[in-house]
């Protein structure tokens, strides 16, 4: 029971922490950047609102005109606190969920863990989470057009599951047999490729887009350094009480 508390205890301390901590560098990098592109997304949005409602159209158009309107009827937070509010929390929500797995690798160690390995594990979860992903599903903003949802979806999973087996094949088994598998489960996903968008106009300029990739890498690259380093710390100390 003391190594389930230490694990649950911990990892909430450090998902509070880092969601709180990652809200405020989302505020300054990535979030005015969606902002921006937010503008034209509802700028290449408007003449489809501006369009004759479903008492005006032919019968055949009415079944699309009523998938705009409860499209366009979708409940969304508001902007100011609110939309802050819903982003922090998520931010911690999600912090503590890998916090808890980081926990749980920690306990599995059997030893005690000092905040640089705390970090050697966090920045494998960038790797496996966001880096190796990120190859083939770069970060997108608003308006941008994207692939199928349940392809890209597929994709993210299977690449952030190989990436992590040959991860773990690399480090922890000193073979060579080991070290082609984990390499080929590595590269395969990008091989095969991640879906790809249906050719499409933007308005999204390329520039704002290039600079959202960076500002959401390096955010990312923040939030599984400082998970790793505050779960090991709060970890090796919750469990000494």
């Amino acid at each position: 029971m003391s190594v389930f508390r230490s694990i649950v205890f911990s990892a909430a301390l450090a998902g509070v922490i880092t969601g709180a901590a990652i809200t405020g560098a989302q505020m300054v990098g990535t979030i005015p950047l969606i902002q921006k592109s937010e503008v034209y997304e509802r700028k290449a949005e408007a003449p489809a609102a501006s369009a004759p409602t479903a008492a005006a159209q032919p019968a055949h158009m009415h079944d699309h005109g009523a998938a705009a309107y409860s499209h366009e009827a979708e409940w969304e937070p508001a902007e100011g606190l609110q939309r802050n509010a819903f982003t922090t929390g998520a931010n911690i929500l999600t912090a503590i969920g890998f916090a808890l797995l980081l926990a749980g690798i920690f306990a599995l160690r059997g030893r005690a863990v000092s905040w640089r390995e705390g970090l050697f594990w966090g920045l494998g979860g960038f790797v496996v989470f966001t880096a190796a992903p990120g190859l083939g599903l770069p970060p997108e903003l608003p308006g941008m057009p994207v692939a199928d949802l349940t392809l890209r979806q597929t994709w993210w999973i299977g690449t952030a599951c190989a990436t992590a087996a040959g991860l773990g094949l690399l480090v922890f088994r000193k073979a060579s047999w080991a070290a082609i598998l984990g390499l080929g489960l590595i590269v395969l996903p990008h091989l095969i490729g991640a879906p790809q968008a249906p050719a499409g106009h933007t308005d999204v300029p390329e520039a704002l887009s290039h600079s959202f990739v960076v500002a959401a890498v390096l955010t990312s690259l923040l939030f599984w350094a400082l998970l790793g380093v505050l779960t090991s710390i709060a970890f090796q100390r919750i469990s000494r009480t």
